[in-house]
């Protein structure tokens, strides 16, 4: 496994040397912090960022793996459409915005408007999330294992959002279901698949109250 130090690298020649390291073999990065936008874009690859990640870590990505161990800071994983991306600590705000497909897991707590515009990503924070959190979802699931702030799941749209803990106050536009069968099996693999601790039993489903919530 190669090992990118980027302590005295800009992003243009780090996201290059990723490229040509790419090549079906995990490749690590060091000192990454203050990069803004790195491993954009990919369509394959594993790629492990050692410590924290910069803004914009995984922007555009489009099927590669990329591992954060430690938090990421803003927008992480920003207009992602496929591959995956875990975070190992906290991502700041934003992540997992305006995303079309692809899973982001946060194994620790989420800012201010993660997941909004969610356009058919799998979204899910094994921590507790800010304010705004899932605002006019279009698409894919979002789950939050802990609990959310103010307007959560505002103005929904379409899509499905899961909760285990409590909200400040919940968003236009919603109303809360029992999960179903489906639901429960789908959670449980979430979990299993990526090593998160949850009580199924205290969770509830948030779903839109209409699809159309600006012409009532």
């Amino acid at each position: 496994m190669k090992t990118i130090d980027a302590k005295t690298k800009d992003l243009k020649a780090v996201n290059s040397a990723l490229r040509e390291s790419v090549n079906g073999v995990p490749v690590k990065i060091k000192n990454a912090s203050h990069l803004s936008g790195l491993a954009a874009g990919f369509k394959h690859g594993e790629i492990v960022i050692l410590g924290d990640a910069g803004d914009y870590v995984g922007v555009l990505n489009a099927g590669a793996t990329i591992k954060v161990q430690k938090n990421a800071a803003n927008y992480a994983a920003d207009n992602m459409t496929a591959g995956t991306i875990i975070i190992e600590g906290n991502a700041d705000y934003g992540v997992g915005q305006y995303c079309y497909g692809g899973t982001v897991v946060v194994k620790g707590n989420a800012g201010d408007f993660t997941a909004t515009m969610n356009k058919g990503a799998t979204i899910i924070i094994a921590g507790n999330v800010g304010n705004e959190v899932g605002t006019y979802m279009l698409k894919g699931d979002l789950v939050i294992v802990g609990d959310a702030g103010e307007n959560f799941a505002n103005y929904l749209i379409r899509g499905n959002v899961y909760i285990g803990g409590q909200w400040k106050s919940i968003g236009n536009n919603t109303k809360i279901e029992p999960l179903t069968d489906e639901d429960k099996a789908k959670l449980k693999a979430y979990f299993e698949t990526y090593g998160i601790e949850a009580d199924l039993a205290k969770f509830r489903k948030i779903v839109a109250a209409s699809m159309k919530p600006f012409y009532n």
